[in-house]
Parts: structure tokens; sequence; C-alpha cells
């Protein structure tokens, strides 16, 4: 018996190791599959949290306006030309060159060379600020948003440049040199002097040489007038500052993201836009009373 006994606990011993090896492998393989199982519920939880991030509600487009969906060349040209400032500025200068008492044709004539003149500033101005325009999709921009092509801004620039010129000496070649100095002066200004504190000087000189333009103005390329009152190229300089001002206004949060430091912006930041542009609205309003009456008082010219 003690012999077979002696035989039997091999046998035994590994009989119990196979089902202890059994039961190790059954319980990797159940750890397995929980382990298995808790990365699949992980990636699907995972998939899940992606699935409600993308089926958040997106920041609506902006919607565009009409003339933004435009691509007639005429209405490109002319929202490029900043349309709005150039007639009334033509209206404007029209307006006074009649009630100086100017002959209806040569207060045509005015009004259409201001007209051609501003246009030239606008088509200019949206070309060198077409990459900016673009980075911040400033509406209202075709040369901006690509609807119209920088070259054929420039062409429209030459071709409205060679009929500017014939137009300007046409109430006299003082008057007509001077209008085309103020013209020029406004481009440079588009180019330099902008980002900074004097970027308010380039406007006060442009207008400042409008009274001139008007007072040594006759007609044909001989008259000669007679310069300006002080008070009134004074007045036009200021009147200037007041256009500058109420201008940037609209652009001051994307000057502001370009790092600009002129003083539109200096104050904006402190008084706000909406008080920055009822100021300058304000005393726009008021250097025009003044020019009124001390056009009134003392005439245009000396």
């Amino acid at each position: 018996m003690g012999e077979q006994s002696d035989e039997q606990v091999p046998g035994d011993l590994v009989d119990a190791d196979i089902d202890e090896l059994e039961d190790d492998i059954d319980d990797d393989l159940t750890d397995d599959v929980t382990d298995i199982d808790d990365l699949d519920e992980a990636d699907e939880d995972e998939e899940a949290d992606e699935a409600d991030e993308d089926e958040e509600p997106a920041a609506a487009p902006v919607r565009p306006r009409l003339l933004d969906r435009v691509r007639w060349t005429p209405v490109l040209f002319l929202q490029a030309a900043h349309a709005k400032q150039a007639i009334v500025t033509a209206l404007a200068m029209g307006g006074v060159a009649a009630v100086a008492g100017r002959p209806a044709r040569e207060a045509g004539v005015v009004l259409l060379t201001v007209l051609v003149g501003q246009a030239i500033l606008g088509w200019h101005n949206d070309i060198v600020d077409r990459e900016r325009d673009a980075a911040h999709h400033t509406r209202g921009k075709p040369i901006g948003d690509g609807r119209l092509d920088p070259g054929s801004a420039w062409y429209a620039i030459v071709v409205a440049g060679l009929i500017l010129v014939p137009l300007s000496i046409t109430t006299g070649i003082t008057a007509g040199g001077i209008y085309l100095v103020s013209v020029c002066v406004g481009m440079l200004g588009n180019v330099v002097l902008r980002t900074g504190l004097f970027s308010w000087v380039t406007w006060a000189i442009s207008f400042a040489m409008l009274p001139a333009y008007l007072s040594y103005g006759g007609w044909g390329g001989q008259a000669v007038g007679d310069p300006p009152q002080t008070s009134m190229t004074v007045l036009a300089a200021l009147l200037g500052i007041g256009v500058h001002f109420m201008r940037a206004v609209w652009g001051l949060v994307a000057d502001h993201e370009d790092g600009w430091t002129y003083l539109p912006l200096k104050l904006g930041l402190k008084l706000g836009a909406t008080r920055l542009l009822a100021l300058a609205t304000l005393y726009t309003i008021v250097i025009a009373v003044l020019l009124a009456v001390f056009g009134a008082r003392d005439g245009l010219s000396q």
C-alpha cells in the first residue's frame, strides 16, 4: 500500500498543477477580456465625446450683403472708389464754388474734377489695404475679397489720372496744379504716416489746399484768381482732421489688431468708439458751420 501511495503522489501533483494552470489561464483570459471591454468602452466614450464636439453649433458665418455678392465690374469699381465719400465731397466742393459766385459751368467742372480725384484716392486706398481687408474680411472691399483684380484698379487709376489733369487745369493751371498736389498728398497719406500719431497731417494738408483750388480758379488754362482767406485755409485743414477721425472710427478694431498707434485709435480706446464718433461728428459739423460763417463774412478769396 505504501509503495502504491508513493506512485500516485506525482500524478496528483501533476493533475493539481494542470488544474491550477487552467484556472490561471481562465483568470488571465477573463482579465484580458475585461481589459479589452474597458478599452472598447473608453474608445466608445472618446468617440462619443468627439461626436458631441462635432455636434456643437459652430459660430454662424457672417452673411454677406447684397453688394458683397455682386460681380458686375462697374459696381465693383464704384465700391472700391469709396463712392459715398467721393460723391459727398464732390457735391460739397461744387456747391461751395456755386455759392462763391462761380458760373454754373465752372462749378460743374469743379464737381467733376473732385469726383474723379476722390475716386482715384479710393481705388489707391483699397489697393494698399487689400491684404488687411482680406485678413479682416472687411465688407465692401472688392479688391480685398478678390472680386476686383488690383491690376484692373491700377489701370483705372491711370486712366482717371489722364482725365484728371485736363479737368483740373480747365479752371486754371494754378488752381489745377494745387488740386493735383492735394490728390498726390492724399495718395501719400495712404502709404505713410497713417499708422502713427501724425496720421492726421496728410488729411489736414490735402483739405487745406481745397480753398486755394477754388479761389485761384476761373475758366480756361490761363485763369488766375486770388489767394484764399487764411481763415478758410485753416478751417479747411481742421475739417480734414475731423473727416479723418470720422472715417477712422469704423476701422478701429482691425487697426488695433494690426498694432496701429494713430490718434483716433488712442482716443477710441479711452472714450469708446461710440463717443469718439459722436465727438468727431459734432466737431466736423462745428467746423463746417464756421466755414460757412467766415465764408459769408469774408468771402473765399482775399
